[in-house]
């Protein structure tokens, strides 16, 4: 098979996510290209998107998170596009193919998947709805913007998706979570709908040594029994990501156990006052994309936490769990599908510091062996996530995508 995968971005979760699912395509022997915004010019569509925006917005903090694909490119000529048996959408917003543009690409008459990595597909415009569940309907009332009402722009953009979404894509979401909140949309509820996770490559992602952990907590001038938490955000001050949770978890650790040796690791951009009010001595790293420095970060690290409050199958966690580093997280999206409660790490009730607080101390302190956390972390990801068994079940996909086996008004695959 040839297959063409089209993501705006090579940064970022859905980015990567996208290039280890061309790596795990490829291990199997598939022909597979990889298509970017970077990779089409012009570049007026990204700015024309981002500026289409402006009048409607309910202020700058949500500028990013709303998205109305208007502008984009015209890809039925590209030569990738002409030459794949299958064309693979993922994240695709910010100008690079608009709702017409994927109108466009269904008419050439080659199957077509769309890998949802957050929930951008079903609603009127938002990439994660919070509270909201209007999108089950039609939308409007759009908390996002700046005059909501019963057919604001977020009606229009949930009418536009239904009168022109081609039928017969097949959708696919990461995570189990994203995959039924998809089947109780509107849009949505008449289309196959599968779950398969996003792969890893656990030759890269895998346990630090004794030696090397030491050496790296060494180098950051970690203290030799200090429990090591570490917290990783693209932007720390980015509210889903729960950091206000995370402090407010940490001053409650430190106020019921004093004497616990705590300290952070940060990864992602942040400002000096974001950081300073934690209570125990920090490390800001910054960004790091340098996989085998990634590998370090999280191998080196006693607990993962991520107090996120919208997420769908984050890499992070797939990648601490990879490198043996137990987690601490909120019920949030896909994460307790990644992370069995009391066996990978320690789950909490949305929005509950006090039981965060409570996970951190459980792994902490040795409820259950480390040895025993770090060893079911990384045999979930090799169970589950592996590049073999994630890229065969894509390429499974495929096959019966091109024979015909599924029909595009079912909404599972044979044997689900």
């Amino acid at each position: 098979m040839n297959v063409l995968l089209l993501t705006t971005y090579m940064h970022g979760g859905a980015g990567v996510a996208c290039r280890r699912l061309q790596t795990a395509l490829t291990e199997s022997g598939e022909t597979v290209n990889l298509l970017t915004m970077d990779q089409t010019p012009p570049k007026w569509p990204f700015y024309a998107e981002r500026l289409s925006f402006l009048p409607y917005e309910r202020d700058k903090s949500v500028r990013f998170s709303f998205s109305l694909a208007n502008f984009g490119h015209d890809l039925r000529r590209h030569k990738w596009v002409q030459e794949a048996d299958v064309l693979h959408l993922h994240w695709v917003n910010q100008g690079f193919l608009s709702l017409k543009n994927i109108r466009q690409l269904a008419s050439l008459g080659k199957p077509i998947v769309w890998t949802l990595h957050d929930m951008w597909a079903f609603t009127g415009g938002c990439h994660y709805s919070g509270e909201c569940n209007r999108y089950q309907k039609s939308c409007g009332q759009c908390p996002y913007l700046r005059s909501p009402g019963p057919k604001d722009l977020s009606y229009r953009i949930w009418q536009k998706k239904k009168e022109i979404f081609p039928p017969g894509i097949q959708f696919v979401t990461c995570s189990e979570w994203l995959a039924g909140e998809s089947r109780s949309s509107g849009l949505l509820k008449d289309y196959p709908v599968s779950s398969i996770p996003n792969p890893i490559d656990t030759r890269l992602f895998q346990p630090l040594s004794e030696t090397d952990r030491a050496a790296f907590r060494q180098a950051q001038g970690v203290a030799p029994n200090a429990v090591l938490v570490l917290f990783a955000a693209m932007k720390v001050k980015e509210k889903r990501k729960g950091f206000h949770y995370l402090l407010d978890a940490l001053c409650r650790l430190k106020s019921a156990y004093p004497d616990l040796p705590v300290e952070l690791l940060v990864l992602g951009q942040s400002e000096p006052q974001e950081l300073e009010a934690l209570p125990y001595p920090f490390h800001a790293l910054g960004m790091v994309r340098d996989v085998s420095q990634l590998v370090s970060v999280y191998g080196a690290a006693d607990i993962f936490i991520i107090p996120s409050l919208e997420d769908n199958l984050p890499n992070t966690v797939m990648e601490s769990l990879a490198c043996g580093t137990p987690v601490v997280g909120f019920r949030t999206g896909g994460i307790p599908e990644m992370v069995g409660h009391l066996h990978e790490g320690f789950i909490a009730p949305q929005q509950d510091a006090e039981a965060l607080a409570q996970g951190l101390y459980w792994v902490a302190r040795g409820e259950m062996p480390i040895e025993t956390l770090r060893k079911a972390a990384r045999e979930k990801v090799e169970r589950q996530y592996s590049n073999s068994i994630i890229g065969n079940r894509y390429i499974q996909l495929y096959r019966d995508l091109l024979t015909g086996i599924y029909s595009p008004g079912n909404s599972t695959l044979p044997g689900e």
